[in-house]
């Protein structure tokens, strides 16, 4: 049950074609028990999906940094979930740093890759992921089959799409958490009008759901638009950029 990577352009394409010929599926820890990313998400005001992220196809090397001690920083400045990079080659992450940070914290974590075969969730869930990401522009009309798998493991799903197409997809899907994403993965260009636009029409198409803003987000004022259409908002480079994770979502979350 793989999707056809061959039709997906630009950078998603290459990294999603390169990560298909790594999967092998090996014997796998014992699956603990995980909090709610959702539940997580739907707690009063605009909760924050706080990332551990070394580096990007868009921004190169960001920073080196232990991944269970960015976690506690996190964990500490009001983080209500963390996402960990696992993709090794353009984002510099691991399985192993999700398990670190699965040892350093309690809070919902989301596994963030580029999942394109269904071992990828069982690996997600067996490493201390309570959710994993689930990509529109990869998984095309698969998205609904790798959703339900996603929940007979025990895990939520950030449901990501970019595009009106791709929503209508992950609605027919059945998503419950919508990510929309700012930045076209396959050019990576970022238009922060993206989220409420998209967000907006997924609630006038009847999605009560929870909705993710992603990408892009680097200041307070960038967050007004999102108020009261959003539930939670993915931040990652402009975090890790800074010298004091703490503080700065302190900053973003105050």
């Amino acid at each position: 049950m793989r999707p056809d990577l061959a039709r997906v352009p630009g950078v998603l394409g290459e990294i999603a074609r390169r990560r298909a010929l790594e999967v092998a599926p090996y014997p796998l820890p014992e699956a603990q028990a995980v909090p709610s990313f959702k539940e997580a998400l739907l707690r009063p005001g605009l909760s924050v999906i706080a990332e551990v992220k070394k580096q990007s196809p868009s921004e190169g090397r960001i920073r080196e940094v232990d991944p269970a001690e960015a976690a506690l920083a996190y964990a500490r400045g009001g983080a209500r979930a963390i996402s960990v990079l696992t993709e090794p080659h353009r984002f510099g992450g691991s399985l192993l740093d999700l398990k670190r940070v699965r040892e350093a914290v309690d809070l919902p974590l989301l596994r963030k890759d580029f999942v394109v075969d269904p071992f990828m969730l069982e690996e997600a869930r067996a490493f201390g992921a309570s959710a994993v990401l689930l990509i529109v522009a990869l998984l095309g009309e698969l998205t609904g089959a790798y959703l339900e798998r996603a929940r007979a493991l025990g895990l939520d799903a950030l449901v990501e799409v970019h595009t009106e197409k791709e929503l209508e997809i992950a609605l027919e899907a059945g998503a419950e958490i919508l990510g929309v994403n700012n930045r076209d993965l396959a050019t990576l260009r970022i238009d922060l009008a993206t989220a409420p636009r998209l967000g907006r029409l997924a609630r006038d198409r009847g999605f009560e759901g929870v909705l993710v803003a992603e990408s892009g987000y680097a200041r307070k004022e960038d967050l007004r638009p999102l108020a009261g259409l959003f539930d939670a908002v993915l931040i990652g480079t402009s975090l890790m950029k800074s010298p004091d994770l703490e503080g700065a979502l302190r900053e973003l979350v105050g």
